[in-house]
């Protein structure tokens, strides 16, 4: 099995604010393309951003990996949507062998090199670890994940409450919608929301 070219990949520190933003499936085609499978349902991120940093698969998936050790730094020739994730070509990587050989690579970038969002726009890694508080500043959880249903994406929370006495972690779900979502304030790291902890 062929690896990248040699050169192609920089052994380079993981930046400090990096942000893992999917994983490589497998190779597609023949021409040394990889198919992404990204975290996210948004890949601005991924799609304007070069260059990528990779890591090798978690150790549990990374028998027989070769391809590199450490964190390395690669140049991105091209990326595009394709069905339910992207496809890219990666520097270095020119045949279907060499793709494949990256197969469960994780793929960062730095939080600062995210493309600006629109004003009322976040990325979900910026959200994730705000509280969420009511009107009435009620604590309802810490944002742990979001879920995207459709159109929409909804806030995964994670709060403790007591059950006979004993405290217990419990999840509660909240659309991130203008309906029931008040403002996100990130310097704060706080969400206010139009829920109350019974719903």
């Amino acid at each position: 099995m062929s690896s990248p070219a040699s050169g192609a990949f920089t052994a380079s520190p993981l930046p400090d604010d990096a942000v893992e933003l999917g994983r490589i499936q497998d190779a597609w085609g023949i021409k040394g393309w990889v198919r992404i499978l990204p975290h996210s349902a948004d890949t601005s991120a991924l799609i304007a951003s070069s260059p990528w940093f990779l890591q090798p698969p978690e150790a549990r998936f990374a028998r027989g990996f070769s391809a590199f050790t450490g964190c390395v730094g690669v140049g991105v020739t091209e990326v595009k949507p394709h069905t339910d994730g992207l496809v890219a070509q990666l520097e270095g990587v020119d045949d279907r062998n060499a793709a494949e050989a990256l197969k469960g690579v994780r793929i960062y970038l730095p939080r600062s090199a995210f493309p600006a969002t629109p004003e009322g726009e976040y990325y979900w890694v910026d959200l994730i670890g705000l509280d969420v508080v009511n009107r009435e500043g009620v604590h309802l959880g810490v944002v742990t994940d979001l879920v995207a249903t459709g159109p929409n994406s909804v806030l995964v929370l994670e709060y403790t409450e007591t059950v006979d006495g004993v405290e217990k972690t419990a999840e509660r779900m909240i659309p991130f919608v203008a309906a029931y979502i008040d403002g996100v304030d990130k310097a704060a790291r706080r969400i206010t929301a139009d829920w109350q902890p019974d719903y």
